[in-house]
């Protein structure tokens, strides 16, 4: 079986037909609670009132029951006025850890999706390529996985097709729940599921889709392992041979983003005395042309040491491979490497001579990637180094999050969660049909905020309420995330990120989501007085 634990699905995950991708999925996803299609509080389905309390001969708990729910509706309406959104900033740095700027001397860069940023239009180019590669020369399972290793039911797929709830709790077991031994190991590589981690796998995970499909729809058997395999490989050599770097190179313009303001965080560093380093995988006559059109021919007299082809992430494990000198002309040097000088260029080499020879060590040190894995994990894990993790889709998640739609159908969803868990005391036949109706109210509403993200797979950051299974490593790799390198613009170099207080389930109380829905304010807490 070949499954994945879903990072990026939030973009695009699939190219448009005109550029020769995979189509769109042919039905809609299933939901719980929405049934095959959209629900009444799904997006593009008729907006329903909410339901109305019983007439006039109600029992007296469920009318109860429909009161405190009317009084709910109009406490969530008061404590939302439109100035409450567009509250955060798309451009800000989140911490995941308290870091003071002032006590970093030394920044470190990957160079693809760090210091350059691609535009979209690069992934129908390797999805095109890798497919052509695929034809010249297999349970497969493309699913959202959260913290607690539970596939977030509705965002199964095999091929384009969406997979019943049912059959997927059938396959593991009659759980939602993926066992640890199959999960993914410490660089996002299990015995039977691998997690997608960064925007390079879009195209993949498009591909596989594809292909998976393809199989299916004319009925013809295949080995998905075997299938598998075959689709990495030829997503690999779209990058062994070259053909990404050719793209880029004939059309800067149309693929490197940002590239003014990556010159303006470099610079800004250097004027305030930092040093700068570059450690990536990608060969040296590529990220020269891009650095030239980002930063300009003087572009390696603002690093202090620079790498290219390390082979991350066994740079950071593996102490056998020395350091190269590279000349202009990309020519290696058989020299021994004694020490790291400014200007000149390395290949491949490992983090325990880097150390050796820079005694750049600890949390003085900041690095900053896309990759969680391969970028960042080694990093602050073995050696104490603080890091920064580059999210592209972050910028897109937050412009939906301060969107009314959002605000309004998180906060009621969560006041209605508290009604659920406060009224689930009245047990007689009316009050439960009162609950039934409310908790599929609440089902319908995780729908609305799943698709505003992504109709397949909702956010990367959370499943209907748990983080996803990215999001917890996010928060365990990175110090600092944000959605592009130059966020660091918006904050002095000296300046102090103080992680909000996470509240942990015994501090319920404090959290701001119950406060602003009125748990605090409602007599009804009284009712739960006598649990212990």
């Amino acid at each position: 079986m070949a499954g994945a634990g879903l990072r990026a699905a939030a973009r695009r995950w699939v190219p448009r037909r005109d550029h020769g991708g995979p189509r769109a999925a042919s039905s809609s996803p299933s939901c719980p609670g929405c049934g095959p299609g959209p629900g009444a509080h799904c997006p593009g389905a008729p907006r329903s009132a909410p339901a109305p309390a019983p007439a006039g001969g109600a029992a007296e708990p469920s009318a109860h029951l429909w009161a405190r729910y009317q009084d709910m509706r109009r406490l969530v309406h008061d404590l939302l006025p439109p100035e409450v959104c567009s509250l955060l900033n798309p451009a800000a740095i989140y911490a995941n850890n308290e870091i003071s700027l002032r006590d970093v001397e030394v920044y470190g860069f990957d160079y693809d999706y760090t210091l350059a940023q691609y535009s979209d239009t690069l992934h129908p180019e390797i999805f095109n390529a890798a497919r052509d590669i695929l034809v010249e020369h297999y349970k497969s399972l493309l699913m959202k996985i959260d913290a607690f290793h539970y596939v977030q039911l509705g965002t199964a797929y095999r091929g384009l097709q969406p997979v019943p709830d049912e059959e997927v709790i059938e396959l593991y077991g009659g759980t939602q729940h993926i066992p640890l031994y199959q999960m993914s190991g410490f660089y996002g590589k299990g015995p039977s599921i691998k997690q997608f981690m960064d925007i390079f796998s879009l195209p993949e995970m498009a591909l596989l889709s594809c292909v998976v499909d393809h199989f299916l729809g004319h009925g013809l058997e295949f080995d998905q392992a075997h299938l598998y395999k075959d689709v990495t490989d030829a997503i690999r050599d779209v990058h062994v041979k070259g053909l990404m770097y050719q793209w880029i190179e004939r059309d800067m313009e149309k693929y490197i983003l940002r590239g003014d303001e990556t010159f303006a965080v470099l610079s800004r560093l250097v004027a305030h005395g930092k040093q700068l380093f570059l450690i990536t995988n990608s060969p040296f006559s590529f990220v020269d042309k891009g650095m030239r059109h980002m930063v300009g021919p003087d572009w390696r007299q603002l690093f202090d040491v620079v790498i290219v082809q390390a082979d991350k992430p066994s740079f950071f494990t593996d102490r056998r491979k020395p350091f190269r000198k590279l000349d202009e002309k990309g020519s290696l040097h058989w020299d021994r490497i004694t020490r790291l000088e400014k200007g000149k260029i390395y290949r491949q080499g490992n983090l325990f001579d880097f150390l050796r020879l820079t005694e750049w060590r600890g949390p003085r040190v900041l690095y900053f990637g896309d990759h969680l894995y391969s970028d960042l994990a080694d990093l602050m894990l073995r050696h104490g180094w603080r890091t920064g993790a580059i999210i592209p889709e972050l910028e897109r998640e937050i412009r939906i999050i301060n969107t009314e739609q959002y605000m309004h159908s998180l906060t009621w969803q969560q006041a209605l969660t508290g009604l659920l868990e406060r009224m689930q005391t009245y047990q007689d036949a009316e009050s439960r049909q009162v609950l039934a109706a409310w908790m599929k109210e609440r089902q319908e509403l995780r729908c609305v905020t799943k698709a505003l993200f992504n109709a397949q797979f909702g956010s990367i950051f959370r499943t209907f309420h748990n983080p996803t299974y990215f999001s917890r490593r996010l928060v365990r790799f990175s110090d600092l995330y944000m959605a592009s390198l130059s966020c660091l613009l918006n904050y002095r170099v000296d300046f102090t990120f103080y992680p909000r207080r996470t509240p942990l389930q015994h501090e319920a109380p404090l959290w701001m989501d119950q406060l602003c829905t009125g748990c605090m304010k409602t007599p009804f807490l009284s009712d739960m007085a006598h649990i212990r």
